[in-house]
């Protein structure tokens, strides 16, 4: 990056290594930074020190946050009768945004790779059986990625919950609302098949 200063090819080369930031869109938030008033700099540098401080995971159920438990687990009105697993804090967000699930999470921070070294004993699958114990929870939804690593974890999950006496479940994969077949790929369409339900 010898066209620019250091210090603003050094905001460029971080800016890059964000996850979907090219070097074109670093370049772009580099040069609007450097263009806004000293405060924005400031502010934007606070906020995500303070964010980075102050973030940890909830001891109950492994999303971010800055209480302990997390808000959403302090929440009266879930059901504490189930209890839905992701792979990452991102896909909780996902799953609020539809606004039809009124139950707990269980963050795994991951799914099964072993070409990647992850297996169980990465994920946080120990607290979820312990979560368990209690008796409270009457169902699981597993809601990993519809991905080889995600279904393998969901498979894997399932044979340790279902002698537990809990109902285990799966997020039902397929077209979504809205699509038309002939844009639909194979994989979508053959999990659109096994996943029918008959109409009453």
């Amino acid at each position: 990056m010898h066209y620019y200063a250091r210090p603003v090819a050094l905001l460029i080369g971080q800016l890059s290594r964000l996850p979907g930031i090219g070097p074109k869109t670093a370049q772009r938030l580099a040069f609007h930074i450097l263009n806004s008033p000293p405060e924005v700099a400031r502010e934007l540098s606070r906020t995500i020190q303070e964010a980075r401080e102050s973030i940890r995971f909830c001891p109950v159920c492994g999303n971010f946050t800055d209480e302990e438990p997390c808000f959403i687990c302090r929440d009266a009105r879930r059901t504490g009768e189930m209890v839905c697993v992701v792979e990452r804090p991102r896909d909780v967000v996902a799953m609020e945004r539809s606004k039809s699930f009124r139950g707990l999470y269980h963050v795994l921070h991951g799914a099964i790779s072993p070409l990647d070294g992850i297996g169980p004993g990465q994920l946080k699958v120990r607290e979820l059986l312990h979560r368990l114990e209690g008796g409270q929870v009457r169902e699981v939804i597993l809601a990993t990625n519809p991905t080889v690593e995600g279904d393998a974890t969901a498979l894997y999950l399932a044979g340790l919950l279902r002698p537990i006496g809990v109902r285990v479940t799966r997020l039902a994969h397929g077209l979504p609302a809205g699509a038309e077949l002939e844009y639909a790929d194979e994989m979508t369409l053959s999990k659109a098949l096994e996943g029918r339900m008959e109409i009453k």
